[in-house]
C-alpha cells in the first residue's frame, strides 16, 4: 500500500511532468503512462537520496528534466 507522501510526492511529479511536456510545446501521455512515469521518477529518487543524501523533490526535479529532455531529442 502506498502511503500518503509517496502518493503527494506522485502527484507533483505528474505536474512537473505535464508541465515540462507543455513547457516543450509536447503532448503529454495518456494518464496511466503519466503515472507510471512519475512513480518510476519518484522511485528513483527516493533510491538516489537513501544514497547519497538529499532532497527528494530537487532529485525528482532534475530527473523529470531530464527525462524530457531525453524524450525531445528522440
Amino acid at each position: 500500500m502506498i502511503g500518503f507522501f509517496r502518493k503527494q510526492e506522485e502527484r507533483l511529479a505528474e505536474q512537473f511532468i505535464r508541465r515540462q511536456y507543455a513547457k516543450q510545446d509536447l503532448s503529454p501521455p495518456d494518464a496511466v503512462t503519466l503515472s507510471a512515469q512519475a512513480a518510476q521518477i519518484v522511485n528513483e529518487a527516493h533510491r538516489i537520496a537513501r544514497n547519497r543524501g538529499g532532497n527528494v523533490w530537487t532529485i525528482l526535479k532534475q530527473m523529470g528534466e531530464d527525462i524530457l529532455t531525453d524524450l525531445k531529442h528522440r
